[in-house]
């Protein structure tokens, strides 16, 4: 369906008017209320499961964490996940304390145990751990990480597919490496929580970030695309988070001889362009029906590249869950 240019909306400050469109909604799913979840290798019911007021992550913000999909059984891209999340490790020097073969059990065991197989999210976090008394200092550590597994039944919510989400542009920006190295998938989310916030505040679903420099480089919580003139565009990488999905439709944009860049680009070339879209695990690819108020391309959804782009993305998951 096509749609004309909308006006920019108007900013609002009443919580209870934010947006619940997200790359991130979910089909509700009562089974949810009685997933066991893993704390430290020990499972408890929702209810009962329970970290330190005095751990990392919840005082300073200090761990790493990921975020897969389930398949038929099989973690989709796991080793891609691992890989992220023990360079992740290294990069804050926090010893995990598991082997990758021993992370994996650890995912398996948790879906296992809830009688799980496909359509299933799991969320692992890990932490430095246990502080003596809330501080940053790693002397202070009580022990060893703290290692937290949530698996729940998540199926994506069919109607932001067919919508699409909206963005805005926020005024907060995307750090450089010297700050915070944004290609980590750390606890520190702060800034992005902010966007976001400012983003539904006037009224769109999710925030798109800039850079220090003032390029395009992400959303706050998805990697984005523009399709300009049939080439795939993305950010050059160095501001954002270095996106499992992001990784695999760039390979398939090149396995398919469909001409993709990461490159440098601006809000500008954002209105102009024939299409946007959104990837990440869970939501795969989500296209963008405007940003900032404007109609992205002719307003039909998803745009064939992005249409095509998404079944290559299926086919793709397909064959590394077989």
């Amino acid at each position: 369906m096509s749609r004309g240019l909308e006006p920019p909306p108007e900013p609002h400050d009443d919580p209870a008017s934010f947006s619940a469109m997200s790359t991130h909604a979910a089909v509700h799913d009562p089974r949810n209320e009685h997933v066991l979840i893993s704390v430290n290798g020990e499972f408890h019911r929702r209810s009962e499961a329970k970290i330190s007021v005095f751990d990392s992550g919840y005082l300073v913000g200090d761990g790493v964490w990921e975020g897969v999909r389930l398949h038929r059984g099989k973690l989709a891209f796991l080793d891609r996940h691992l890989d992220r999340l023990f360079a992740g490790a290294a990069a804050i020097d926090l010893d995990i304390g598991m082997t990758r073969r021993e992370v994996a059990d650890l995912l398996y065991d948790t879906v296992g145990r809830n009688g799980m197989d496909d359509a299933v999210h799991v969320r692992l976090m890990i932490t430095r751990g246990d502080k003596k008394t809330p501080s940053q200092h790693p002397s202070n550590l009580a022990g060893g990480p703290n290692v937290v597994v949530i698996a729940e039944h998540k199926v994506a919510d069919p109607a932001v597919a067919a919508r699409g989400v909206t963005l805005h542009t926020a005024r907060t920006r995307r750090p450089g490496p010297d700050i915070l190295d944004q290609r980590l998938n750390c606890h520190s989310k702060l800034h992005e929580v902010i966007a976001l916030i400012e983003a539904t505040k006037a009224g769109a679903d999710e925030a798109l970030m800039l850079d220090v420099n003032g390029h395009v480089a992400t959303c706050n919580a998805t990697n984005f695309f523009i399709v300009v003139s049939g080439e795939v565009w993305t950010s050059t990488g160095e501001y954002c988070l270095n996106g499992i999905t992001r990784g695999v439709v760039i390979e398939i944009c090149r396995e398919g001889g469909i001409p993709v860049f990461t490159r440098d680009f601006e809000l500008d070339d954002v209105y102009e362009a024939e299409e946007a879209f959104v990837t990440g695990t869970f939501g795969g690819l989500t296209p963008v029906g405007s940003v900032d108020g404007r109609a992205i391309g002719s307003g039909e959804l998803p745009g064939p590249t992005t249409a095509r782009l998404s079944r290559l993305y299926a086919a793709a998951v397909a064959a590394d869950v077989r």
